[in-house]
């Protein structure tokens, strides 16, 4: 077999064995990219709501927390509570909290979930174990391995040593160019 020939193969090859990988990193690297701009890994919501519970700090306990608590939507589960600071009341709850100004009796519930894949997702992204380091040391390689091999795969005028060149420059200018003027 010749070294073209293998190139062909071997790039194919590994390149197919990449592919889903490289959808799955490429998905969550997006969303960690827009974090500013959304919340890639959980789902956040506020309901705004006001009580007539009696809230100071001398008189409350858990039982008033668990009876604010039954007069919300869903009635989150109790876990426990504290006063950060002031007026505020916070009751922690399974999968969120809720905060309380003692002196108006407004207050927030703020419930957390999973957002569904990207949370997932993004795990992987934040490299969760030894274990997984190593597999995305290979997956890497891997993609160095089908970059370097795709630089030989056209020949001509559009291959590397014309066209291909010119191209290649420009993807190693463009992020060089961005960290010099940021």
């Amino acid at each position: 077999m010749n070294i073209n020939k293998f190139n062909r193969v071997t790039h194919r090859d590994i390149g197919y064995l990449i592919a889903g990988m490289t959808l799955i990193y490429a998905i969550s690297g997006i969303a960690l990219n827009h974090k500013n701009d959304w919340n890639p890994n959980y789902i956040i919501n506020n309901r705004s709501f006001r009580t007539d519970i009696p809230l100071s700090r001398e008189d409350f306990d858990e039982d008033a927390a668990r009876q604010i608590l039954k007069s919300l939507p869903g009635s989150p589960d109790y876990k426990t509570f504290y006063y950060p600071s002031g007026n505020i009341l916070t009751i922690f709850v399974d999968q969120g909290s809720v905060k309380i100004n003692t002196a108006t009796g407004e207050g927030t519930l703020e419930s957390i979930s999973r957002r569904p894949l990207f949370f997932q997702i993004n795990f992987l992204h934040y490299n969760p174990g030894r274990w997984w380091k190593y597999f995305s040391d290979i997956f890497c390689l891997s993609l160095m391995f089908v970059t370097v091999t795709g630089l030989f795969l056209v020949k001509g005028k559009n291959g590397i040593t014309r066209r291909g060149a010119v191209l290649v420059a420009i993807g190693v200018i463009l992020p060089l160019l961005f960290l010099f003027i940021y």
